[in-house]
């Protein structure tokens, strides 16, 4: 995984084995912020928002953003926001983002619901979408 700010990619080559994926419930004091199209650049899903912090040279972040995109296509009012975790250092430190690719999953109000750390599985993303939705 890459740090966020820390230079070029850290993460390891290849297909991403060794990646854990965790979906965890927000944390309490995490869950109290409201993040809005103020925050994004993009405007919230009208159901959800995947929201996914990413770095340049993040070859886990492209495979997400294709997941990520396709589970936005495929469930309605969702919304799929990308993030330059470089050019957004300081959303990245008040959420704690400390790899990427990280993921948030908002609620349609925009609060977080679940984050996911590494390169999440389709079907772990459809599921956090449960919380939202």
């Amino acid at each position: 995984m890459c740090a966020p700010g820390r230079g070029r990619d850290s993460a390891r080559a290849g297909d991403g084995e060794g990646w854990e994926t965790r979906v965890t419930a927000a944390r309490a004091r995490g869950s109290e912020r409201t993040l809005g199209a103020g925050d994004l650049g993009e405007p919230l899903g009208e159901r959800a928002t995947l929201v996914q912090f990413s770095s340049a040279f993040c070859q886990p972040c492209r495979a997400t953003r294709r997941v990520l995109a396709d589970v936005a296509a495929m469930v309605p009012g969702v919304a799929h926001v990308e993030i330059d975790a470089e050019g957004a250092l300081e959303l990245v430190r008040e959420l704690r983002v400390l790899k990427t690719p990280t993921v948030l999953v908002l609620d349609r109000a925009g609060r977080v619901v679940r984050r996911a750390v590494g390169q999440p599985r389709r079907a772990d993303v459809i599921a956090a979408l449960g919380a939202a939705v």
